[in-house]
């Protein structure tokens, strides 16, 4: 298996991650241009994580993601359905607690996170909703949501622009720097068939997530969504 389809088969997704572990963090900043560090750094103010919190870092890959957490002081557990990317992240981050985990059926016991966060997974995830319910199971009342995701471009010529890159050009800049280059045309195609902004806060809501709110980035090429746990 070298590349998932869009009806997102657990496995085959997982198995695509497995194969791209080892360069996805850099294949990531060179096919963002540069903006993956600035999306992240983002991320990390918005869940604004405190020493002695717990905070679920989902779809957390290498956990290049967790360890911004970590270093202030909060409890993170880096989980992922990719065992590809939870053998590479123990390799690098020995310090951290990888667990495997579904995001549709999480191994944690209900309102133990005082925070969860999922960049660039929900998209990959076979049930949305399922999904967004299960991460406010795990949740604490009054605890908090972050998600970012690919979104759309608010202005149509950016909108345009960013289109064909992601069908065009993203494919052969893929085959340069990462090793299944076929991964990537299926993530250009989830990112156009993804929700765009309001239709993600709606599903959020009915998920039973209060609060909901969300701001672009870069134009809109990625929004970040939060809630709160009622």
């Amino acid at each position: 298996m070298t590349r998932a389809s869009l009806d997102k088969q657990p496995h085959e997704v997982a198995a695509m991650f497995d194969d791209v572990a080892p360069k996805y963090d850099l294949t990531n900043d060179v096919l963002s241009l540069g903006q993956a560090r600035l999306w992240r750094k983002a991320v990390v103010r918005a869940v604004d994580a405190r020493p002695g919190e717990r905070v679920l870092d989902l779809a957390a890959g290498t956990g290049t993601s967790s360890q911004p957490f970590a270093a202030a002081g909060a409890y993170v557990v880096p989980c992922d359905f990719s065992l590809g990317m939870l053998r590479e992240g123990r390799t690098r981050q020995p310090h951290l607690p990888f667990t495997a985990g579904d995001a549709t059926k999480l191994p944690f016991a209900d309102g133990v996170f005082d925070a969860v966060t999922i960049s660039f997974g929900l998209r990959n995830v076979q049930d949305t909703d399922a999904a967004l319910a299960e991460l406010l199971r795990v949740t604490k009342p009054g605890g908090r949501v972050v998600i970012c995701e690919f979104s759309h471009p608010v202005l149509a010529p950016l909108r345009t622009v960013y289109t064909e890159y992601l069908m065009r050009a993203l494919p052969p800049i893929a085959t340069t720097v990462c090793s299944n280059p076929d991964a990537y045309v299926y993530l250009a195609e989830s990112i156009r068939a993804w929700p765009d902004q309001p239709a993600l806060a709606a599903r959020l809501q009915k998920a039973g997530w209060s609060k909901v709110a969300w701001r672009n980035l870069t134009g809109g090429i990625v929004a970040l969504h939060r809630g709160v746990r009622a």
